[in-house]
């Protein structure tokens, strides 16, 4: 009988936060800035967390209380590391939070947001491999090496070398294979081999990749193997930021194209993390989404609209220049068209709102059609109020529903009246003033102002 594979190793993760990313020039901390409307930090622990972690340890230091308030709830644990003493100083903080854990160790950047849960599962899955190196290292080889560490590799993937750019030499910075700082090292290890790392280097610093170093003085080997440029990409100022998010932004676009959407303008478009788009949707030019959207197959979004907590049903048309908040929630074959803001509100399906109106607080039924100008006035500068709008039910445009307030399935409300009060189902509402019509009046006020300004007043 042959025997079960063993089962893997544990796995725990140590994200560096501690930097205090004073070229950001912002009261945010670095780690907080948003990439499609999700923290950078956030980005990285949510790939984290695909690979079911047993701890998590975020290190802190300058703002850690913004980052600790920003996962209040989480069972991430936190470690200090009060003074900036170098990547491998940052890692041996948060030893105290590992105490006990003899399983495998991700150590990776929480400015570094979008490292794939596939790359740090093969990062794993080489540490365990036969040849069992110490640490395997994520490289990568960028357009422009700049200053980034290099790593001198055999042809087989282990390490001959690493060397931070400081301290290379002319013939080692030639070399495109870059550290992306990102790293796997079985717990052990790990704290072990940074015992023994000393500062002895241009900077004062201890390194984290001297670990490797370390381990190939006592003959032990480590591993690289490599991610493409852009998922190692860091952020460290407002122009990183815009870089990364556009590459984020391309990727997205790119699959939800693969995914049977059309986007008439793919660079134009701007998803958040967490857009979920159905079959056949069509999305026009310059059309923004916020964070908590959902697409039914075959909508339509016109050009200019913005959807931020929106759900749209199959076959509904929105905009040109509409706004739906968080709340805004349309039936199937729902119509919402230009310049119509929509927020906490249910429209039925086939339920119309074609120009110019807004809709707070309310809920239209199915095939109510809502003119231009309608608002509903849901607020008193105190409390939010509802509007009821039933089935089948006609507003006619500029009129303003002042709620609390309820207009039965298939009534009528006349143009430009203020409704406030309950209409019953199927009954006319008209609540406007008494047209006064004066014959000649014009014409005889003209003459009498024109005959005044020839006499000086």
């Amino acid at each position: 009988m042959s025997q079960p594979a063993p089962a893997a190793p544990a796995l725990a993760a140590i994200v560096l936060a501690a930097g205090q990313g004073t070229r950001m020039k912002s009261d945010r901390h670095k780690v907080l800035h948003p990439i499609a409307g999700r923290p950078l930090l956030h980005h990285l622990l949510a790939s984290v967390d695909a690979l079911a972690p047993e701890r998590t340890v975020v290190v802190v230091g300058a703002g850690r209380e913004q980052i600790e308030a920003s996962l209040a709830g989480t069972p991430t644990r936190f470690a200090v590391q009060a003074e900036q003493l170098g990547t491998g100083h940052a890692v041996r903080v948060a030893e105290e939070a590992l105490a006990g854990f003899a399983g495998d160790v991700l150590v990776l950047y929480g400015d570094v947001p979008l490292v794939r849960p596939e790359t740090m599962r093969s990062m794993v899955e080489r540490l365990n491999a036969a040849d069992a190196p110490v640490a395997v290292v994520l490289g990568f080889r960028p357009p422009d090496a700049a200053a980034y560490g290099r790593i001198v590799a055999e042809g087989d993937g282990t390490i001959a070398k690493m060397v931070e750019y400081k301290d290379a030499t002319p013939e080692e910075r030639a070399i495109d294979l870059c550290n992306s700082g990102l790293m796997a090292v079985r717990a052990a290890d790990l704290f072990a081999l940074l015992a023994q790392v000393r500062n002895e280097n241009a900077a004062g610093e201890y390194y984290l990749p001297d670990i490797v170093m370390e381990a190939m003085a006592a003959g032990r080997k480590s591993a690289v193997i490599e991610a493409e440029a852009w998922e190692v990409a860091g952020v460290n100022s407002r122009a990183e930021l815009a870089g990364v998010e556009a590459e984020w932004q391309r990727r997205r676009r790119a699959d939800a194209m693969a995914a049977g959407v059309t986007l008439v303008a793919p660079e134009t478009v701007w998803f958040a993390h967490d857009t979920a788009l159905g079959r056949d949707v069509v999305i026009e030019p310059n059309v923004i989404f916020g964070p908590g959207v959902h697409v039914g197959d075959h909508a339509v979004i016109r050009g200019f609209s913005h959807i931020e907590g929106a759900s749209i049903g199959a076959g509904a048309q929105v905009g040109p220049y509409a706004r739906l908040r968080p709340g805004a929630v349309l039936g199937a074959k729902a119509k919402v068209g230009n310049f119509v803001e929509i927020k906490k509100a249910e429209l039925g399906a086939g339920a119309k709102v074609s120009h110019l109106t807004y809709l707070g607080d309310a809920s239209v039924g199915a095939e109510a059609n809502i003119g231009a100008g309608t608002i509903t006035c849901n607020y008193d500068g105190y409390f939010k109020y509802r509007t009821e709008i039933g089935a089948g039910a006609f507003i006619g445009s500029n009129s303003a529903l002042v709620a609390p307030v309820s207009i039965g399935a298939g009534a009528i409300v006349g143009a430009g009246s203020v409704i406030t009060s309950n209409v019953e189902a199927d009954a006319l509402a008209l609540a406007r003033g008494a047209q006064t019509v004066r014959p000649g009046w014009a014409m005889r006020f003209r003459e009498a102002m024109q005959a005044k300004k020839k006499k000086g007043g």
